[in-house]
């Protein structure tokens, strides 16, 4: 690589090449069966979740036995609440693993194929690319969520009635008002995701090897969430990215709760700055030899 490279700085780039990366790298990502793979798992999580609702309570019982989520005992009233309780399912391991296989596998995936030598070549400079692989993640976890509520949605629609809704402070809402309160949690969730991004593309930039950066990755999402389970450690589950991710059904409260939702965002994005910083002070000291 040339002084000039390795050292970040590079000729000005227009907006429209870089629009280019960025479409480019959206179409390797979803075009790869994995990925394909991962989002049908996450298409079908919502299936068995609503068909083993509609199977237990065919004989007149409470979905869930009282358990879960606050709402998902009114999932027989009313399929949108199918939505909330599929994220709520999802979140805690199939959301941020799949998230983190993507990551994982931004630039070391790059390095192990060989590619990541000839990307670098091009005019983007290794800022411009980090910035990209990092966008490309960022927009499958909002892809990923969003497969997630539309199956939810679907196989709500499918197997229970639609209408007007009730919230869990006891508050009725219209379908239209619930339909954007789904629409609100399923950002909420995406946004949940951005520091698990940002910690799996740090991971990337440490080795050479995209299977060890990506079990890497959902390692670290394991045992951080047994961490936050351990009562001892209670002065630092605050800390823990996964700490307030399920504080997205204060949306469906009225009025809608905002603090944990509040800090659950700043979390994120200290995740996001601090790891990101991390990622690209690596990035920018790599010896790229692939």
């Amino acid at each position: 690589m040339s002084r000039a490279e390795v050292a970040g700085t590079v000729r000005p780039v227009s907006p429209l090449w870089t629009l280019g990366l960025l479409r480019n790298e959206l179409a390797t990502t979803f075009r790869r069966w994995r990925t394909l793979a991962l989002l049908a798992v996450l298409a079908g999580v919502p299936v068995l979740v609503g068909i083993a609702i509609k199977i237990e309570t065919s004989d007149g019982s409470s979905p869930g036995g009282g358990g879960g989520p606050a709402f998902i005992s009114q999932i027989t009233n009313n399929g949108l609440f199918l939505v909330f309780t599929a994220l709520a399912a999802t979140l805690p391991f199939f959301l941020p693993m799949a998230v983190g296989v993507v990551a994982g596998d931004a630039i070391a995936g790059e390095a192990n194929a060989g590619t990541l030598r000839y990307l670098l070549v091009a005019p983007a400079g290794r800022t411009r690319l980090l910035l990209t692989k990092y966008a490309t993640v960022v927009l499958f976890c909002l892809a990923a969520t969003l497969v997630v509520a539309l199956s939810a949605l679907t196989v709500g629609a499918l197997l229970f009635p639609l209408g007007d809704l009730t919230t869990i402070s006891g508050t009725r809402i219209s379908f239209a008002e619930g339909l954007g309160r789904a629409l609100l949690i399923a950002l909420a969730v995406a946004a949940s995701l951005i520091g698990v991004a940002a910690l799996g593309l740090f991971v990337s930039t440490l080795t050479n090897s995209g299977i060890a950066a990506m079990a890497t990755t959902v390692g670290l999402l394991i045992t951080v969430q047994i961490l936050d389970q351990i009562p001892q450690l209670h002065a630092l589950q605050p800390y823990f990215f996964s700490h307030y991710w399920l504080s997205f059904a204060d949306l469906m409260r009225e009025p809608v709760y905002w603090d944990e939702l509040a800090k659950n965002l700043g979390l994120q994005a200290l995740y996001a700055a601090v790891f990101g910083s991390a990622a690209w002070a690596r990035f920018m000291a790599k010896d790229i030899t692939a």
